[in-house]
C-alpha cells in the first residue's frame, strides 16, 4: 500500500482518500464464502436430496425400484447415474429410466442391481457426485424338504439342535417351536437361542423336553416367516448323565466390529450339568453403567456403544463341577464425520487457492479430491496433502466444481464447492449516489467497485480533478465538512476490461440541536410527569424522534399503559409517564434524526419511592433471650433509608410480630441490630423492612430458623383451682403453660399442698407439660378438708415460680346415704308417681336422684332408669303397663358416683281404660243450646271401671278444645251463635281415658250473638236416667238432626 502525503496552505481542508487493498467481494485470505445468490447469477450444482440406502423386497408386487437425487443450480442440472463406478446407460437399457434426477428401475434382480449407486449433477459451471448409496434386496428361502434324524440324548445330558437357516437377506429373526404352534420354547437358564446362529441349546435335557423341535426364521424386513422340518427329540434309556463341567457352544466372535452409536449384543452359553450360571465382566475397566444382562445373563446387551466402551470382554460360566471362559475383543469403529468443509470461492486470475477440509473417523480417514466429478491428480501447480488442496495462479481453466472426499472402509463423505475465477471490468451497484452532512462533521465518500482484476482508482470534484488526498480503502474523507464543500464527486474505477464511474453529490446543511425539559425532575412513585424533546433543524429536513430508556427503545405498547408518546409538532416531542414505577427510574434518550445527521440527548430521571428489601439477614450469635442479627443495605429507591424495623416469628406467634432492639431504633445507616426480649427455647426467624422518607419497603428474606437458648421457666401456672373426685381424692387442676414459656426441655409441673393448720409442704412432680391435673388420694382425712394449694415450673435448667396459694377441698365422696320415705301412687293404668325424702344432711350430697322401676317378674337390671334434672323429690313415671305390679327404688347421684338405692317398694298400675267408645249419639238443638245423650259405656273385666265421661268441642278449623266433664250419660251445651262446631264424648276411668266417640258435627244459626263467648258455655245434666227421646218429639218447635262424621 502506497500512502501521499501532500501539505495543504492553511485556508485549504484537508480531503483523505483510502485506497482499497481487498475488494469487498475477497476475503482477507485470498478467498470469500458466497452465500446468497441473486436469481439470474449462474452457479454450479448444489445437492438437495442424495441417494440413500436401501433395501427392496423381491416380494414386492411392484417390481420398482426407485432412488432419489435433486439438485439446484443456475443453469437447471442435468442428471446420470453410476452403478459400482460404471454410468448406467438409461437409453440402451429399457430397465433404467430417469425421472427429473430420480432412477428408477424396473423389474429390479439381485443378480443385476445390487450395488452402490452415485448420481451425477451437472451444467456448464461443473459436476458433482452424490454420496454412494447401497441397494439391497430382502428375500427368505424356504428349508430344504428333506427329513431330520431324531437326536437322542441322555437325560442330563447337554444338547444343541441346528437351526441350518435357508438362504435370506437381510437379517432374520429366529425362534424355535416346540410340538406345534402356537407353542414356542421359552428361553431361561436351562435353554437358549443364538440370533447369530438360529440354533437352540439345552444345557440340561429334562424329560419334559423330549418331543419334536422346529426352527421358525422371520425376515425382518418383509416379515415374511419360514418353519423348519421337525427335528424329534428322545431320551435314551441307557441310564442318566452324570454331572459334567461347563462347555460354552455359544459365543459371540473373537473380535467383534460394531458402529459407533448402535446397541451391541454379546452371546455366551454353556452347555453343562448342572445348569452353569453365566457372568460377565471387562478385562480393562468396569462393564458400562448402561449394559443389561438378557436372556438369564446370556446375552450382555450394550446401548448406544460408544469408542470408550471398546476393550475386551469375557464371559464365564461355572456350575459346581467347574468352570470355563471366552475372551473377545469389541472394537468400536465411526464414520467419518467433518470437522471444517470447503464453501464457495471467488478469486482473482493469477492468484492462489488455498482449501482445507478435516473430518474425524475411526479408522483415520484419507482425502481424495474431485474436480467436476473426476479425480483431481497432483501438478506442477496443484498440490494435496492431508485434506489440503492448493492451485498456484488460478487460470480460467480452474474454474469448476470441487469435491472433497473423506473415507475410511466403513464410509466416506463428500463437501463440495465452487470455484469461480472472476474477470470482469469495473462496476457500481448504484450511481449517482446523494449524501446529506452538515457543518463541522467529518465525511467519508466511498467507492467500492466490483472488478477483477482490481481497478486503479481517481476522483474529482466538479469535473475538476482531486489532487490533495490521502489514499486509503479509496475512500474520500472530509474533515471538518463546510458548505464550500458541497457539489459533485466522481470515482473513477478502470482495470484491462473496462472503466466505470460513481457521483456522489454532497450537501452540507446546518447541525441539528436538541432542548430537552424538565431538567429536573421531582416526582415520587404514583406521580405523573411529561418529558420534552424540542429540536431545532434546517426546515428542507423532515425529522423523526426515538426515545430510549437506559439506552434501549422505549415501546409504549409493551409498558402497561404507563408511558404515552405525544407530538404536537413537527419539532417537538413529549413523553407523557403515568403512575411512575421504581423501575422507571433510569437515563432518558430523545433521539432526533434527519437525512444529515442524527443527535442523542440524554438526562438521568430519578423517581424516590419506598426502599427495597434489606439483603439477607444472618443470624450473628444467639442466647437465651437475645439474638444479634446484620444485613446489608437494599435499595433506597432515590429516599434515603431512615429506619430499620426488626420482625420475628415463631410457630407459636401470630405472623411477623415487631421485636424490641437494641439500639432502638434502628437507624437507617446500620447493618447490625440485637433483638431482645425473646423467649427462650423457642424458634425465631427474623427479617427486617427499611423506611424512608416515601414509605416503608418490601421485608427482606427470612433469615434461617433458629432456637434461643434454654433458661429457667417464668412465668408459673394460672387459675389453679380444684375440687370433685372421689372419697379421699384430693384434684388439683390449673392451666397449662404455652410452648412459648416453657424456657427449655424437660419441662413440667411441682404440685405443693398442705392441709390447713399444718406447716410442711408435700411436693408431686407431674413430668408432662401438657398435664392439667394431679389427683391425690388419702384414706385418712375427711371429705372437703380445706388444703393449701400452689403449683410451680421446672425445666432441665432448673425450679421456676410457683403459683399464689389457694384453698382447695378434697372430695366429697358419692351419696352415702340412700332417700328415706319413698312412696309411690298409681295414676293411671301407665303412670306412677313416685315420692321420697333427701337423706340426712352430711359430705356426699346428691346433685340429683334416679328412680328404677321394674316389673315384678324381672330382674332390676331389665327395668329402666329415669334421672330427675335436680334435687328433685318427686318423678311421674310413664309408659308403664296397665294392671302390673313394678317394684321401685331411688338412689342419690353426684358428679363423683352413685349412692346406695333405697330398699324397693311395690305397686300396681290401675287397669287399663275401657277399649269401647261411647256410641249412639244422639242429641237435640234448640237455637244455640244442644241436648246430648250417649249409650252408656261398660268396661270389661280387665278394665276399669267407668267413673264418668269427657266431652271435648272445638270449632271447626281451630286447634283449641273446651273440654268438660260428667258422671253421667248425657248434657246439655250452650253454643256461641254462626259456626260449624265438632263434638265428641270419651269414657274416664282410673285406669284413664277411653276410646274417642264418633265425631258430630253442630251447625248453629246465624243472627243475634250469643250472650256467652265460647269460654262461657254453660251445661247442665240430666239425672242418671233419661227421659225417652220420642217425648221429646212433641215440640213443633225443636230442630231434631243427627250428623255423624265420618
Amino acid at each position: 500500500m502506497f500512502i501521499f502525503i501532500y501539505l495543504l496552505p492553511s485556508n485549504h481542508k484537508l480531503i483523505q482518500c483510502y485506497n482499497n487493498t481487498e475488494y469487498y467481494h475477497k476475503k482477507s485470505f485470498k478467498y470469500q464464502i458466497i452465500s446468497n445468490r441473486t436469481y439470474s447469477e449462474e452457479f454450479g450444482p448444489v445437492f438437495i436430496q442424495e441417494p440413500d440406502d436401501g433395501i427392496f423386497s423381491l416380494d414386492s408386487d411392484d417390481k420398482k425400484v426407485i432412488m432419489n437425487c435433486e439438485a439446484r443450480g443456475n443453469p437447471v442440472p442435468t442428471y446420470s447415474w453410476l452403478i459400482n463406478g460404471t454410468v448406467v446407460d438409461t437409453e440402451a437399457d429399457f430397465r433404467y429410466s430417469l425421472i427429473a434426477g430420480n432412477l428408477i428401475i424396473h423389474n429390479a434382480s439381485e443378480a443385476i442391481d445390487y450395488g452402490r449407486y452415485q448420481c451425477r449433477a451437472e451444467n456448464s459451471i461443473g459436476t458433482v457426485l452424490s454420496r454412494d448409496a447401497l441397494l439391497q434386496f430382502a428375500y427368505l428361502g424356504a428349508f430344504s424338504g428333506r427329513a431330520r434324524g431324531a437326536v437322542s440324548v441322555r437325560e442330563g445330558q447337554g444338547v444343541v439342535l441346528m437351526c441350518a437357516p435357508p438362504p435370506h437377506s437381510p437379517e432374520i429373526i429366529y425362534s424355535w417351536v416346540f410340538n406345534e404352534l402356537p407353542s414356542f420354547v421359552a428361553e431361561d437358564s436351562r435353554r437358549f437361542i443364538s440370533q447369530e446362529t438360529g440354533n437352540l441349546y439345552i444345557s440340561k435335557v429334562q424329560p419334559s423336553d423330549v418331543g419334536s423341535y422346529v426352527c421358525q426364521v422371520k425376515n425382518t424386513v418383509t416379515n415374511a416367516r419360514v418353519l423348519s422340518p421337525p427335528t424329534p427329540l428322545a431320551l435314551k434309556t441307557d441310564g442318566v448323565m452324570g454331572e459334567y463341567e461347563p462347555k460354552i457352544e455359544a459365543h459371540f466372535p473373537q473380535t467383534v466390529l460394531a458402529a459407533k452409536g448402535v446397541t451391541v449384543r454379546l452371546e455366551c452359553f454353556a452347555l453343562g450339568n448342572p445348569v452353569p450360571t453365566i457372568t460377565w465382566r471387562k478385562m480393562s475397566g468396569n462393564i458400562p453403567k448402561k449394559a443389561r444382562l438378557r436372556k438369564s445373563q446370556a446375552v450382555l446387551e450394550i446401548p448406544n456403544i460408544q469408542l470408550e466402551d471398546s476393550g475386551s470382554y469375557e464371559c464365564k460360566a461355572e456350575n459346581t463341577r467347574g468352570g470355563t471362559a471366552f475372551r473377545g475383543h469389541l472394537q468400536v469403529y465411526t464414520l467419518p464425520q467433518w470437522i471444517s468443509m470447503i464453501n464457495d470461492t471467488q478469486l482473482d486470475s493469477g492468484e492462489q487457492l488455498h482449501w482445507e477440509c478435516r473430518a474425524t473417523g475411526k479408522p483415520r480417514p484419507t482425502y481424495r479430491w474431485l474436480r467436476n466429478g473426476e479425480p483431481l491428480n497432483s501438478q506442477s501447480r496443484v498440490e494435496m496433502v492431508n485434506g489440503e488442496l492448493i492451485i498456484h495462479r488460478l487460470q480460467q481453466a480452474d474454474s469448476g466444481m470441487y469435491q472433497c472426499i473423506a473415507e475410511n472402509k466403513y464410509g466416506a463423505i463428500y463437501s463440495s464447492a465452487e470455484l469461480k475465477i472472476l474477470a470482469s471490468a469495473p462496476m457500481f451497484s448504484t450511481n449517482p449516489f446523494r449524501l446529506i452532512a452538515t457543518v463541522g462533521k467529518d465525511v467519508s465518500l466511498e467507492c467500492r467497485p466490483r472488478a477483477s482484476p482490481k481497478p486503479r482508482i481517481s476522483w474529482r470534484k466538479n469535473d475538476r480533478r482531486v489532487q490533495i488526498m490521502l489514499l486509503r480503502n479509496n475512500t474520500l474523507r472530509i474533515i471538518n465538512s463546510s458548505r464550500s464543500d458541497e457539489g459533485s464527486y466522481v470515482c473513477r474505477a478502470e482495470n484491462q476490461f473496462g472503466s466505470a464511474e460513481l457521483t456522489t453529490v454532497l450537501l452540507v446543511k446546518e447541525p441539528m440541536r436538541v432542548e430537552l425539559s424538565p431538567i429536573r425532575v421531582e416526582v415520587t412513585v404514583g406521580e405523573s410527569v411529561v418529558l420534552s424533546c424540542k429540536v431545532t433543524h434546517d426546515p428542507s429536513l423532515d425529522v423523526s424522534f426515538l426515545w430510549l430508556l437506559n439506552n434501549q427503545p422505549l415501546n409504549t405498547q409493551q409498558e402497561g399503559g404507563h408511558f404515552e408518546y405525544i407530538q404536537t409538532q413537527s419539532s417537538t416531542a413529549d413523553m407523557m409517564i403515568r403512575s411512575i414505577l421504581l423501575k422507571h427510574a433510569g437515563k432518558y434518550g430523545c433521539r432526533a434524526q434527519t437525512r444529515a445527521d442524527s443527535v442523542l440527548a440524554e438526562w438521568w430521571h430519578l423517581f424516590p419511592g419506598p426502599p427495597g428489601p434489606p439483603g439477607v439477614v444472618i443470624v450473628e450469635e444467639i442466647t437465651d433471650t437475645t439474638a444479634t442479627l446484620s444485613w446489608s443495605h437494599g435499595v433506597d429507591n432515590h429516599s434515603p433509608i431512615t429506619t430499620y424495623n426488626v420482625q420475628a416469628r415463631s410457630p407459636v406467634s401470630l405472623g411477623w410480630q415487631t421485636v424490641k432492639t437494641d439500639p432502638e431504633p434502628v437507624t437507617g445507616n446500620m447493618e447490625s441490630a440485637m433483638a431482645v426480649d425473646l423467649n427462650p427455647w423457642v424458634e425465631y426467624e427474623f427479617r427486617v423492612v427499611a423506611t424512608n422518607g416515601i414509605g416503608t419497603g418490601d421485608p427482606s428474606a427470612s433469615s434461617r430458623v433458629v432456637r434461643t437458648k434454654e433458661a429457667v421457666p417464668s412465668v408459673a401456672p394460672v387459675n389453679v383451682r380444684g375440687g370433685n373426685g372421689r372419697r379421699h381424692e384430693l384434684v388439683i387442676s390449673w392451666e397449662p403453660v404455652s410452648e412459648e414459656f416453657q424456657n427449655g426441655e424437660g419441662f413440667g409441673y411441682i404440685v405443693a399442698f398442705r392441709a390447713n393448720g399444718t406447716r410442711g409442704w408435700k411436693e408431686k412432680m407431674v413430668t408432662s407439660a401438657d398435664s392439667t391435673t394431679y389427683k391425690y388420694r388419702d384414706e385418712t382425712f375427711p371429705p372437703l378438708t380445706p388444703f393449701e394449694v400452689r403449683v410451680g415450673v421446672y425445666n432441665n435448667k432448673g425450679d421456676g415460680p410457683f403459683s399464689e396459694v389457694v384453698t382447695v377441698f378434697s372430695a366429697e365422696g358419692e351419696p352415702r346415704e340412700p332417700p328415706s320415705e319413698v312412696q309411690a301412687f298409681a295414676i293411671s293404668s301407665s303412670e306412677i308417681k313416685v315420692m321420697w325424702k333427701p337423706p340426712n344432711p352430711g359430705p356426699g350430697r346428691p346433685q340429683g336422684y334416679e328412680v328404677s322401676s321394674w316389673k315384678d317378674m324381672e330382674q332390676e337390671e331389665m327395668g329402666k332408669k329415669k334421672r330427675t334434672k335436680g334435687n328433685e323429690t318427686t318423678m311421674l313415671l310413664t309408659g308403664l303397663d296397665g294392671n302390673t305390679q313394678y317394684l321401685i327404688s331411688v338412689k342419690g347421684f353426684n358428679n363423683v358416683g352413685q349412692g346406695p338405692a333405697s330398699s324397693p317398694i311395690k305397686i300396681s298400675t290401675k287397669k287399663n281404660a275401657p277399649s269401647l267408645p261411647p256410641g249412639n249419639l244422639m242429641w237435640i238443638q234448640e237455637g244455640n243450646n244442644v241436648s246430648l245423650s250417649w249409650d252408656p259405656v261398660k268396661a270389661r273385666d280387665n278394665e276399669s271401671e267407668v267413673i264418668g265421661y269427657k266431652v271435648l268441642l272445638r270449632q271447626e278449623g281451630r286447634g283449641h278444645s273446651q273440654v268438660m266433664r260428667t258422671p253421667n250419660s248425657a248434657v246439655v251445651l250452650t253454643l256461641p251463635e254462626g259456626g260449624t262446631y265438632i263434638i265428641e264424648v270419651r269414657a274416664v276411668s282410673e285406669g284413664g281415658e277411653g276410646a274417642a266417640s264418633t265425631q258430630v258435627r253442630v251447625l248453629t244459626s246465624s243472627g243475634k250473638r250469643s250472650l256467652y263467648g265460647f269460654s262461657d258455655l254453660k251445661m247442665c245434666t240430666y239425672g242418671s236416667s233419661l227421659k225417652p227421646l220420642s217425648k221429646w218429639h212433641r215440640s213443633p218447635s225443636l230442630l231434631f238432626a243427627i250428623v255423624a262424621s265420618s
